[in-house]
């Protein structure tokens, strides 16, 4: 049963917690949005496509964002709790910090198993989706094979150039198709105009032409046949297309389940196996990492008394990418087999635990402890340097000015 303080935390929480997971996701799509626009565009495909694998790279960003989210939602929380001398007005009347811990934690529970489902089972398939979207834009499966301004040849017996498109290929102008059939017979069509239609077969297509004229050659003819039109239909056998691989083709696309079963297999190779451990270890790390979290928040967002500085958000986000990276490497050496991956996941896990645990005991426990107190009095004294050394320079601007 929730009390009206529980009620009033989780509102407090709640709204730091769900700006800060969309600014962080929509910082990590933006890093990635521009390098798709030009990926896309390179290869010829419909923009469309760029917001949908933006969509599959979503689920890869949520698991870091959530428990940035998290981190900050609860120091957010408690940093106004802190500013506002609401929280010494608790402490006052009893309440210690870990029995405020109740509503973080019932944030990092939620989160935890809402992360656990993304990285453990949605990411793999977005991951072979966002590759599947790729493989398709190079090989043309998504009518991105012909590029405006270039020959392009769909088969051996069809070259095709156009010099402009519009509305996503569907209205195209200034055509030239050549086909060459095995018996030395050929065709040289050049269009104004011409859009493609699709037909019954999924192997063929039509390019309905616009404005143009034919010129059909052949051995048994004397001279080549030239023919003007105003509308014409050309059928074109489209080339076989290659099929994508499946699901699997390397740890990231694989569900934990799976990751189990193949760190356990006698099949897979000793390499396969240690690839395999190491991702599920990874994973499962990171979001064992989330119950630590709120300890974490608590012991960065009280600042020194009388202070309102925010060192303690800058340190928390740095913190927590640092860890992120550290795993990530730790990941990578245990992929090679040079180290066991449950050493090398959950050793650095179990330093970072103590490091929290020691900092949220000083905050919570230790009269006026201040973990980042050392870090914060350094802050607060390049930050009173830096102020004297603008206000100098914004004197001596002055004195200037009024000697000219």
């Amino acid at each position: 049963m929730l009390t009206a303080l529980d009620r009033y935390m989780a509102r407090l929480i709640a709204v730091p917690l769900l700006a800060s997971l969309t600014i962080a996701a929509m910082l990590l799509v933006l890093d990635r949005m521009q390098r798709l626009f030009v990926f896309v565009a390179t290869e010829g495909g419909p923009v469309s496509v760029v917001w949908r694998m933006l969509a599959n790279l979503l689920p890869e960003y949520l698991g870091l964002g959530i428990p940035i989210g998290l981190m900050l939602g609860i120091l957010l929380a408690f940093r106004r709790l802190a500013l506002s001398s609401e929280l010494d007005i608790l402490r006052a009347v009893g309440l210690s910090y870990t029995s405020l811990l109740k509503v973080p934690y019932m944030y990092a529970l939620a989160l935890a198993v809402l992360n656990l489902a993304i990285v453990g089972f949605v990411q793999p398939h977005s991951k072979y989706a966002y590759e599947r979207l790729r493989f398709e834009l190079r090989s043309g499966a998504l009518g991105a094979s012909i590029k405006v301004g270039e020959f392009t040849n769909l088969g051996s017996d069809f070259t095709i150039r156009i010099e402009q498109s519009a509305d996503e290929g569907r209205r195209l102008s200034g055509i030239f198709a050549r086909m060459q059939s095995s018996t030395g017979q050929s065709l040289a069509v050049t269009a104004a105009r011409g859009q493609f239609l699709a037909t019954d077969d999924p192997d063929t297509i039509i390019l309905r032409l616009s404005e143009g004229v034919l010129v059909h050659d052949a051995p048994s003819f004397k001279e080549p046949r030239i023919l003007s039109f105003s509308s014409h239909d050309l059928p074109i056998d489209l080339p076989k297309i290659e099929q994508f691989r499946t699901r699997g083709d390397g740890d990231v696309e694989l569900s934990l389940p799976e990751l189990f079963r193949a760190g356990l297999s006698r099949a897979t190779s000793p390499l396969g196996r240690a690839q395999a451990w190491a991702n599920f270890n990874f994973r499962v790390v990171e979001v064992a990492m989330m119950f630590l979290l709120p300890l974490a928040a608590i012991a960065f967002a009280i600042p020194p008394k009388r202070s309102t500085s925010a060192l303690g958000v800058f340190l928390s986000i740095v913190f927590i990418v640092t860890y992120h990276k550290i795993n990530q490497y730790g990941q990578s050496v245990a992929a090679l087999g040079q180290i066991d991956p449950f050493l090398a996941l959950w050793g650095p896990f179990v330093l970072v635990a103590a490091l929290i645990g020691w900092m949220y005991y000083q905050t919570a426990y230790v009269p006026g402890g201040q973990p980042i107190g050392a870090l914060e009095r350094q802050f607060a004294k390049v930050l009173g340097l830096g102020k004297t050394l603008f206000r100098w320079f914004r004197n001596r601007r002055v004195r200037k000015a009024h000697e000219g």
